[in-house]
């Protein structure tokens, strides 16, 4: 049972995470404008910048599709997704404290950036643990 959760929580993570990238890499000016974030208020639209991070976010999204596909082997992976998501947040939420962005971010980044990564870090202990169990 606590497999089929974890499973489940790197699906839905990975689905946004891909759909998310894919909807960058493939339309940043519609992503940027029609996209609940908050965007523009990190500055203009730069379109290779949103590509760039599309590509990250695209990536991700395979790469949490890959851990609920072997969660077993799948340590290295989380904790690199893991960085990435918790680095993110950790900049959102710097950029929030230090007045560059503005206090509703804290309500506008929790759902897609803040949460998703303290649920990959509250899965960390869970990965290493069961790394642990299943060294030959």
């Amino acid at each position: 049972m606590k497999h089929l959760i974890i499973k489940s929580i790197y699906n839905i993570l990975g689905g946004i995470s891909l759909g998310n990238g894919l909807w960058m890499l493939i339309s940043s000016s519609t992503w940027f404008t029609m996209m609940p974030i908050g965007a523009e208020d990190t500055g203009p639209l730069n379109s290779h910048f949103v590509h760039d991070i599309g590509l990250v976010y695209s990536l991700t999204g395979i790469g949490l599709f890959w851990c609920a596909y072997k969660l077993k082997e799948a340590v290295a992976i989380h904790l690199s997704i893991t960085l990435f998501m918790g680095g993110h947040a950790i900049i959102h939420i710097g950029e929030i404290l230090s007045g560059k962005l503005p206090t509703m971010h804290w309500l506008i980044d929790f759902p897609l950036v803040t949460f998703p990564a303290i649920i990959l870090i509250g899965l960390t202990p869970i990965m290493l643990k069961q790394t642990q169990n299943h060294t030959p």
